[in-house]
């Protein structure tokens, strides 16, 4: 028997790897400058909890993952995990697109294995930056026994998240990642893992559909943020742009202005797949009758980013719209 677990430590860049001018500047920096062996010489006392595997997969700022990255690393991931001696993965990452690429991976991971995500809203060059501690959780998480089988996992701030429910609701906060109807499903206090719940409700990792293994590409799926006086002109771009699928970020869940109606329905009639959502932070967006006569899908749950992923892995598969709400209703 080992005696410590092994981890592999992936650093994707972000905010958690950027450096300022100045140990004061916490905004204006530059993300993913640092890498994943600089941000490890802060935290000494892993070595005392865990065997470590370290490699730079990318170094840069979040919003430039692409779907052709997820996939890249979504790949490595899996075949990582395939070794008998990895224990757990641990992947540094920037905060903005967080959520996305963990419930990406919460989606394909084919593994029970602890997968966990940190990442930092402070560069490791500021006063109090956030990123060494948030690394230290995030190892001692994937070491928990506790950990397998609960689907990718995102720790910041002393808080384990579901990759299915947390999401960034701050912008330079470090307690930005909440789950505010869910909750945390665990905490870290003093050194010491704590489960709040043994399951995660919906279908993740191993129970899903989706295999990225012989995959290169996936359908452009776009995201339309609803207004006041809304027009259709984002709806015609997106379907000249060829996009497979639209989320529509409505008003309050429901309401779409008459103008972006009929974008969407000439869009719906080009063979785009339109899903309804909300602009709002919690909530689900339930099937209506609406939904029924203008060939919607419905978001439930999913917030517009993570119904895009979602939606993206989908049309891989399928057009089918019983079949593609029947995923939101699952995953």
């Amino acid at each position: 028997m080992k005696s410590k677990p092994t981890i592999k430590i992936i650093g994707t860049g972000g905010t958690i790897a950027g450096a300022g001018t100045s140990s004061t500047m916490t905004t204006g920096y530059q993300p993913g400058a640092l890498s994943i062996d600089d941000l490890l010489k802060e935290v000494p006392d892993l070595v005392n909890i865990a065997n470590l595997k370290v490699e730079q997969l990318f170094n840069i700022d979040s919003v430039d993952m692409t779907t052709e990255r997820l996939l890249t690393l979504s790949k490595y991931i899996n075949d990582i995990l395939l070794d008998e001696e990895i224990d757990g993965v641990v992947i540094t990452h920037g905060t903005d697109t967080l959520e996305e690429t963990a419930y990406f991976l919460h989606l394909v991971i084919k593994s029970h294995k602890p997968v966990v995500i940190v990442g930092a809203v402070r560069p490791a060059t500021a006063i109090s930056a956030d990123g060494p501690l948030n690394i230290y959780n995030g190892v001692k998480v994937a070491c928990n026994q506790e950990a397998h089988g609960k689907g990718v996992l995102v720790v910041l701030n002393d808080r384990i998240g579901s990759a299915r429910y947390i999401t960034k609701m701050n912008a330079t906060a470090v307690d930005s990642f909440k789950a505010l109807e869910q909750g945390y499903i665990g905490s870290i206090v003093g050194g010491k893992v704590y489960f709040y719940y043994k399951d995660i409700t919906y279908l993740h990792t191993t129970e899903t559909i989706f295999d990225v293994s012989s995959i290169s590409k996936l359908p452009k799926v776009s995201i339309i943020y609803t207004h006041q006086g809304d027009e259709r002109y984002l709806y015609d771009a997106a379907v000249q742009a060829d996009t497979k699928g639209i989320i529509v970020t409505t008003a309050g869940g429901y309401t779409i202005s008459k103008e972006a109606e009929a974008g969407i329905h000439d869009a719906i009639n080009k063979g785009v797949i339109v899903i309804r959502s909300s602009r709002l932070n919690t909530g689900i967006v339930s099937r209506t009758d609406m939904d029924n006569q203008h060939a919607y899908i419905v978001s439930e749950s999913l917030n517009p980013p993570k119904a895009r992923i979602l939606l993206m892995l989908a049309l891989n598969l399928t057009n089918d719209k019983n079949e593609i709400q029947q995923y939101f209703h699952i995953y």
